[in-house]
């Protein structure tokens, strides 16, 4: 079957009431963006509840379809058949041709189910179900029909086009890319955090991205790696701005002036100052995290909440109720645990204390923290002002 048009289903967005324009036009913007990156020209348009996507002339269907499920906010994409409306004759032979040709020879039930959107057609919906359903039964005599569970649900359309459509390729569900602020992801080579970004993106929230760097101590390749990882998300969550912080010296005074056990916590808390920065500086309403309850020492519930105590805003830890499978299942499912298990550590791992402690106070992280003097001030403002920054998309 030559399929020309596809109905980008949605669901959640469905309920928003008042709001439901806002949404439904940003699922627009968002699909006419991803099938710019196809072969092809197409338009996307929004009537009555439902939006079309109609290629213009030839396209790739498989990359329309691959880019169409990675726009969150779709629940399901039907790929459909379009004819001009005309009588009731010609409908049932468009309708009959397309069983022929997409269900020939197979032995299914189905049922039919229409919408007569355009009142001036000759017949109702009732009416059309019942005719379609007996001239299928005679050209296609290995069908039957079954109302309760059919193996084939036939949907039928009449608005300004007939529309026919019996399948739909599920999508990634979720709310459009911008409808709910936008989050500072703290990015690193690991499996997590590329998956927490996915998530909250997800929800609506807009990613920026800030990934700590210490050379010599990690080298240009485990760069590299978290470039390519937001580039792999990119294809989700639209152009990441990401910011490069060259984070040695920071880590180095820790070292040589905190205890070794703390060494995780008190770096981490320097990393959410910065990200935090970088936060309000754009207008980020919170900062993202790959984190999960109980899975390395820096994020049991007391280190989290040391952590989190030199934060404005708030932090949001979408892997935090998933065990490590779990992160692990929805990075192949994604596309970035093959990148994400490269073998170019980052400065979290390269300067991971032998036994670090699991159950800080804030009382000790902050008396360790009174050894760092003004220089570590001058430090992180360095760190601040020299980040780099690179457009992913």
């Amino acid at each position: 079957m030559d399929y020309r048009a596809f109905i980008a289903k949605y669901a959640e967005i469905g309920v928003k009431g008042n709001n439901r324009n806002q949404f439904e036009d940003a699922l627009v913007r968002q699909l006419r963006i991803v099938l710019k990156e196809v072969d092809g020209t197409f338009t996307v348009t929004k009537t009555r509840g439902r939006i079309y996507v109609e290629a213009e002339g030839p396209f790739d269907y498989d990359d329309a379809v691959a880019a169409m499920r990675r726009v969150f906010g779709v629940s399901a994409i039907c790929p459909m058949c379009q004819y001009p409306v005309e009588d009731v004759d010609s409908m049932v032979a468009h309708v009959v041709d397309y069983m022929k040709d997409v269900y020939a020879g197979q032995k299914i039930s189905f049922k039919v189910e229409t919408r007569r959107a355009n009142k001036k057609f000759a017949i109702n919906s009732q009416e059309i179900n019942a005719l379609l359903g007996e001239k299928i039964l005679e050209a296609c005599p290995n069908t039957r029909v079954d109302v309760h569970q059919p193996d084939v649900l036939l949907r039928i359309e009449i608005r300004e086009k007939l529309n026919i459509y019996s399948s739909e390729i599920p999508g990634p569900g979720g709310m459009p890319v911008g409808t709910n602020g936008k989050a500072m992801l703290l990015l690193s080579g690991g499996i997590d955090s590329p998956v927490a970004a996915y998530m909250v993106a997800k929800r609506g929230v807009k990613i920026d991205a800030v990934y700590f760097h210490a050379p010599p101590y990690t080298s240009e390749r485990a760069k590299q790696k978290v470039v390519d990882l937001a580039k792999i998300i990119s294809r989700y969550t639209g152009p990441i701005p990401l910011r490069v912080v060259n984070f040695t010296d920071v880590q180095m005074e820790i070292y040589q002036k905190c205890p070794h056990d703390q060494l995780t916590i008190i770096m981490r808390r320097y990393m959410m100052r910065i990200a935090e920065h970088f936060a309000l500086e754009h207008d980020c309403l919170g900062l993202v995290t790959g984190e999960s309850i109980g899975q390395v020492a820096s994020q049991t519930m007391q280190s989290m909440l040391v952590t989190n105590e030199v934060c404005t805003l708030p932090v949001y830890r979408p892997c935090v109720g998933l065990d490590k499978q779990e992160i692990v299942e929805k990075s192949q499912e994604i596309g970035t645990f093959e990148t994400s298990i490269l073998p170019y550590e980052d400065c979290c791992t390269i300067f991971v204390a032998k036994h670090p402690v699991t159950k800080p106070t804030l009382k000790s992280i902050l008396k360790s923290e009174a050894k760092l003097d003004e220089h570590m001030e001058e430090l992180v403002r360095t760190a601040v002002e020299t980040a780099e920054l690179i457009w992913v998309e």
